[in-house]
């Protein structure tokens, strides 16, 4: 799925730019939204250069995949991938095939829904300190990477600056009202078992993930990216050990370079060599393949 690199849609979308992520962007079309997934690429809260050839697409085409997937499960936001379908409001729509999403507007939950099967990052610092997750208790004794009894509900607040804060689901419940809180968790956990078993199927770990909802005229939605690499961690099943950093199916040969550099993480980092991209590149493309193809 490698294609030309795309830093932006701006100059190629004739309507208003009503959000810039660090990797999508978000276009007002009156009715419904566009969002247009660039081949940006973050790490340690900085955007990188040069972007990575085809991760927009992959990372558009996976959501678009699992969306259709688990549409009977969870309605979602999605109206159609087609660029041609945008007429003249996308010049050189062939530099935006394959990475654009129209889809219905929804009034954004500001809770990040996560849902770990496995104990490791930032669960796992929690459970060092604490023997605890998000205020879950989880048994005395789990290595790094182990899996779960059952998988759990850690949501995170969503800040527009900063990283999300982890919250107990007690805080959510009262920030979002108990009904929508357990409406939330419930579907958020149904939505990671449907995706575990689809991966697990195909030789894939997900170990964890995070979703978004909006709502619809009180309908929960499903809005946002679904079970890609930016939002979900994917470990091969040949690489499983527990009390190790299991090299996860993503941008790691980004992380991993960024780390061994001598970049001091609180000034923009240096661009990003071509052996590194096109790792990286590589990754996403066979993440796709293992998962949509």
């Amino acid at each position: 799925m490698t294609t030309q690199a795309l830093a932006t849609a701006e100059g190629l979308v004739k309507a208003p730019l009503i959000h810039k992520g660090k990797v999508r962007e978000l276009y007002d079309l009156g009715e419904h939204l566009l969002i247009v997934v660039t081949d940006r690429i973050s790490a340690f809260d900085y955007v990188l250069d040069p972007p990575v050839p085809g991760k927009g697409s992959v990372l558009n085409g996976l959501s678009a995949h699992w969306f259709e997937l688990t549409s009977s499960v969870q309605p979602n936001h999605v109206v159609h991938t087609d660029v041609s379908l945008l007429g003249d409001i996308v010049s050189e729509p062939e530099k935006l095939a394959g990475r654009i999403m129209v889809s219905r507007k929804a009034q954004r939950v500001d809770i990040e829904c996560v849902v770990r099967g496995y104990i490791t990052g930032g669960g796992w610092r929690q459970y060092q300190a604490s023997g605890e997750v998000n205020g879950i208790p989880l048994p005395q004794g789990l290595h790094k990477n182990s899996k779960l009894e059952q998988p759990i509900f850690t949501p995170a607040g969503k800040n527009d600056v900063g990283h999300d804060e982890d919250i107990p689901f007690e805080e959510m419940a009262r920030r979002v009202g108990t009904e929508l809180a357990e409406a939330l968790r419930d579907r958020s956990l149904k939505l990671y078992e449907f995706g575990r078993d689809y991966c697990a199927k195909r030789g894939i770990i997900l170990a964890d993930c995070k979703f978004e909802f909006g709502l619809i005229d009180g309908e929960i939605i499903l809005i946002d990216e679904l079970f890609t690499p930016d939002s979900s961690r994917f470990w091969a099943e040949e690489n499983y050990k527990l009390d190790v950093e299991i090299d996860s199916m993503d941008k790691e040969p980004v992380r991993a370079y960024l780390a061994g550099s001598d970049w001091d993480k609180n000034s923009p980092p240096p661009p990003l060599p071509a052996t590194v991209v096109e790792a990286t590149t590589s990754r996403y493309n066979d993440i796709y393949r293992r998962l949509a193809e």
